[in-house]
């Protein structure tokens, strides 16, 4: 006897019966039955920035099944909401469609769409700050979520700071800024681990401020140093390894020289 899903519809109406089955009490998988959305929360970020990776990448072989994989986090968390009375994934589709209907009357209204990219990001930030006050938000930093990433979050904050004017001018005085705190960081190196932890915070923060205004996303710039760091540590090890040594047989100065022989080849 064939099992019914296979009578389903491929695409979102079966992918919404699997997870209703995996989360069936009676007949589903014990796992999955077991999550919660806390529990599921860190694998729905890990899925995020798989797709990230893959677009980073240029992995488009792999962008389809991490995007998957992506959306049935999405699935999941709909599941488990209306199995508590919550809401359903039908909902979630809905509301994300009210939401870009509202926010684009250029394309679904009255108002004209001849205006500048520029000119849409303004409105769309207005739009989203009615949003929040119709919430109750506020503060000029209210509603920035407490979970992002702390170089993205840092980012945002200072957005919404620059956008009632506490910002400044130009990257220039930002450098002179940077200068004065990792100087302060310096003198902490003798001070409690708290305080050594608030000045190195300090210092991050001024450089996203620094990335903003010189137009990099610091996440990206992060991420590329990372992929530089493994590329040039990679070329350290085949060298070792021609020499028939491992990282762990090499001193710091023979590792030093390896690794200034693959910048170069860069170069």
């Amino acid at each position: 006897m064939s099992d019914p899903i296979f009578d389903t519809p491929d695409g979102w109406p079966q992918l919404i019966e699997v997870m209703r089955r995996l989360r069936d009490p009676e007949t589903g998988c014990p796992w999955d039955i077991e999550q919660t959305f806390a529990t599921i929360a860190p694998y729905t970020i890990e899925e995020a920035y798989e797709v990230a990776d893959a677009i980073e990448r240029e992995a488009w072989d792999e962008l389809q099944g991490e995007l998957g994989d992506l959306l049935l986090q999405v699935i999941y968390h709909g599941q488990m909401a209306d199995e508590a009375g919550l809401f359903d994934t039908e909902s979630i589709a809905a509301q994300v469609s009210k939401k870009m209907i509202d926010r684009h009357p250029h394309v679904f209204g009255s108002q004209s769409n001849q205006k500048s990219a520029e000119q849409q990001t303004r409105d769309w930030e207005a739009a989203k700050a009615a949003e929040r006050a119709g919430r109750g938000e506020a503060r000029t930093l209210d509603g920035v979520a407490k979970g992002l990433p702390a170089l993205l979050r840092a980012l945002k904050l200072q957005k919404r700071l620059a956008r009632v004017g506490f910002d400044w001018d130009a990257a220039e005085p930002i450098l002179d800024k940077l200068v004065e705190e990792v100087s302060e960081l310096n003198a902490a190196k003798d001070l409690s681990q708290d305080a050594r932890e608030d000045e190195f915070g300090d210092v991050l923060f001024v450089l996203v401020n620094l990335a903003r205004h010189w137009g990099i996303d610091p996440e990206a710039a992060l991420r590329r140093t990372n992929a530089k760091v493994e590329r040039r540590f990679a070329a350290v090890e085949d060298r070792l390894g021609a020499a028939g040594k491992a990282p762990t047989d090499a001193t710091l100065d023979e590792m030093d020289a390896l690794w200034d022989e693959a910048k170069t080849a860069e170069s």
